[in-house]
């Protein structure tokens, strides 16, 4: 960022100071909640989010500084619950994300099912995408998701959302757009497996046992200048060692 362009000194002190006011905004509306899932406790952490957010980047362009904490964005959150408290129906949303990673081993597979069916028709098990609509229309998507390694796929990121509603939905309603009218508001509970996440636990891992050698070399330095202050202090009181005795 150029110079011209570099928020000044007050716009940063001026933005440190919504942070503030935000910070008692949030502990106010928090110690007045009035249950686990209160709107204003929700609109105050975004508040706070926002202000932190704005302070952490004027800060970086003044003075190439960023904040030692960071606060999820609302987007990465669920907002507050407010379907029904006893739903009569609900909808169980999953998407599973997989990779072709080896296209002849899917081939093979779909060949199989091609063979074992007596009424198939046309040969679709030679391109990858008919091979996947066999594979897709033999098995289920659990079954797949437990042998996908069988099968040639490779697992990416899934997720598992749980909404309420207060009554099924008619048949055949949803089945053109089955995504599109999701009320974040109604999800139930929410489940996410990601490479991220395990990318973040190694790096933790990878951490503690860096902490855990360094500990082990100041234990293994603390011990040998033990050991020297010990020789320097009574030299006599250390024996020699005897290489050439036998018994």
């Amino acid at each position: 960022m150029s110079d011209a362009a570099q928020p000044t000194a007050a716009e940063v002190r001026a933005a440190a100071e919504a942070v503030k006011t935000a910070l008692d905004r949030h502990l106010a509306a928090v110690e007045r909640r009035s249950g686990e899932d209160d709107p204003a406790v929700h609109e105050a952490f975004n508040q706070l989010a926002a202000a932190a957010e704005a302070y952490d980047e004027l800060l970086y362009d003044r003075y190439d500084e960023v904040t030692p904490f960071e606060i999820p964005g609302a987007e990465d959150a669920l907002p507050p619950y407010t379907g029904p408290e006893e739903p009569n129906a609900l909808s169980v949303l999953i998407r599973r994300d997989y990779a072709v990673a080896e296209p002849q081993r899917l081939l093979a597979q779909a060949r199989r099912i091609e063979a074992a069916d007596d009424e198939a028709g046309a040969d679709v098990s030679g391109t990858v995408h008919g091979a996947l609509g066999l594979l897709f229309g033999e098995f289920e998507p659990d079954e797949i998701a437990s042998r996908h390694k069988e099968f040639g796929l490779e697992e990416g990121d899934s997720t598992l959302w749980v909404t309420a509603a207060d009554e099924p939905a008619e048949p055949g309603e949803w089945l053109e757009a089955p995504f599109e009218q999701i009320d974040p508001q109604r999800v139930v509970c929410r489940f996410d497996v990601s490479a991220v996440f395990d990318d973040e636990a190694d790096d933790d891992l990878d951490d503690e046992i860096d902490e855990i050698d360094d500990e082990a070399e100041d234990d293994e330095d603390d011990l040998d200048d033990g050991l020297d202050d010990e020789a320097e202090d009574d030299p006599e009181d250390l024996e020699p060692l005897d290489v050439n005795h036998r018994r």
